[in-house]
C-alpha cells in the first residue's frame, strides 16, 4: 500500500480549509442568516450544497462505493487540476503522461509549473508499463493514463495498468471518461487494493451531460478528503447538481443512448472502410473513431465547409493522417458519409 501522506505537499497537509455555516449545520427549516445571501428569489438566492451530499449518495450507490471515496467537481478538469495542487510542488515535481493522450493533463501541468515526461504508446496504441516505469524518478509524483484513450479510442490493457500501480510509488490517475462504451466496469474493483489509484469519471459522454460540467474522482478516502479541502467552497452549482440527479435517476435512458451509439459506431466504421479516401479505421472502445485518411488537412477543411466539424489529429504521435470523428445520430452520420463520398 502506498503511503499517500508522504506524497502530499506539506502546505496542503497543514491547510485549514474554508468552512461555511452550511458545512457546520445539517438541520432543516432553519432561518438562514449566515452567508449574506438575499432572502428573495428562492431557491437560487442560496449557495448550493458545498458537499453535494444528495448527489454523492446517489452516485456512490450507483458505483458501489462509499461517499468518502467520491469527489465531485466542475468537470473532470477540476479534479485533474486539484490533483496537481495537492501532490505536486511547483518547479520541483514531475509527472508522466502517456503519448498521445488527452491534452488537459499537459495544460494543467504547465499551469501548475510541473515538468512533464512523455511515455509513448506502442505504434498500435497499446500501453507499455515498462516504458512508464523507466521514466519515473524520485521527483515523479503522478502518472496519467486514459482508458479508453483519447484520441486513439482503445481500452488500455488492465494487466499493464496493474504493473504500473504495483511498481510506482506515486499517484496513478486513470481517466475513464469513455468507459461506458467499452463494456465492463473499468478499474473500480481495484480501488480497495491500491491506495495510489485515482479513477476519473464524467457525466459528459455516455450520460449526455457535457453542458452541465459534472466530473468525478474516485479514490482512497484520505486522498478524496484532501481534494475536498483544496477545492473552492461551492464548486458545483445548484443547477448542475439538480440536473445531474435527474440524469442518474434515468439510467435506462442512458443505456439506450449508449446502445444506439454503439450500433451507429459499428455502422459508421463499416461505411468508412468502404471509402476510397479512408486508409484505416482504428478499433474503437469509445464514442468516436480515429480514422486515417488521404490528405487529412484538406479533407478536414472540406468537411467543415460542408457543416461537419471533426478533429484533425494528424500531428499527434502515431496518428499521422488521422481525423477523430465523434459518432453522431443516424442523420448526422449519414451527412458525414455523404460529404466524404463527394470529396
Amino acid at each position: 500500500m502506498t503511503d499517500l501522506k508522504v506524497l502530499v505537499r506539506n502546505n496542503i497537509l497543514e491547510l485549514i480549509p474554508y468552512s461555511s455555516a452550511r458545512d457546520e449545520y445539517t438541520g432543516k427549516d432553519a432561518i438562514l442568516m449566515d452567508a449574506n445571501e438575499s432572502p428573495f428569489n428562492s431557491p437560487y438566492n442560496r449557495y448550493p450544497d458545498p458537499g453535494q451530499k444528495l448527489l454523492k449518495e446517489k452516485l456512490s450507490s450507483m458505483l458501489g462505493l462509499l461517499t468518502e471515496q467520491l469527489f465531485i467537481g466542475n468537470g473532470s478538469d477540476e479534479a485533474i487540476d486539484l490533483l496537481f495542487r495537492v501532490f505536486c510542488n511547483p518547479g520541483t515535481d514531475r509527472v508522466i503522461i502517456m503519448d498521445p493522450s488527452y491534452g488537459m493533463y499537459r495544460v494543467c501541468a504547465d499551469i501548475n509549473d510541473v515538468a512533464v515526461d512523455f511515455a509513448e504508446l506502442d505504434p498500435d496504441f497499446s500501453l507499455n508499463a515498462g516504458r512508464i516505469l523507466d521514466k519515473a524518478g524520485p521527483a515523479t509524483k503522478m502518472v496519467f493514463l486514459c482508458s479508453p484513450n483519447n484520441p486513439t479510442s482503445n481500452l488500455l490493457d488492465q494487466s499493464e495498468i496493474i504493473k504500473i500501480l504495483e511498481g510506482f510509488e506515486g499517484i496513478v490517475v486513470v481517466d475513464e471518461a469513455y468507459i461506458d462504451f467499452a463494456g465492463g466496469e473499468g478499474l473500480i474493483s481495484l480501488l480497495g487494493k491500491f491506495t495510489n489509484l485515482v479513477i476519473l469519471r464524467t457525466l459528459s459522454k455516455a450520460w449526455a451531460g457535457a453542458g452541465i460540467r459534472l466530473g468525478m474522482a474516485l479514490g482512497n478516502p484520505f486522498l478524496i478528503n484532501l481534494m475536498g479541502r483544496v477545492k473552492y467552497p461551492y464548486n458545483v452549482n445548484m443547477l448542475t447538481q439538480d440536473k445531474a440527479l435527474e440524469l442518474i435517476d434515468n439510467e435506462a435512458q442512458k443505456q439506450e443512448w449508449v446502445e444506439l451509439l454503439l450500433s451507429e459506431r459499428h455502422r459508421l466504421e463499416k461505411e468508412l472502410k468502404a471509402l476510397r479516401i479512408v486508409l484505416k479505421v482504428h478499433p474503437s472502445n469509445a464514442n468516436f473513431l480515429l480514422v486515417e485518411v488521404e490528405n487529412p488537412d484538406t479533407l478536414y477543411d472540406s468537411l467543415a465547409g460542408g457543416g461537419v466539424i471533426v478533429r484533425n489529429r494528424s500531428r499527434e504521435t502515431h496518428c499521422n493522417g488521422c481525423l477523430r470523428i465523434t459518432v453522431g445520430t443516424k442523420d448526422e452520420n449519414n451527412r458525414l458519409i455523404e460529404l466524404l463520398k463527394s470529396y
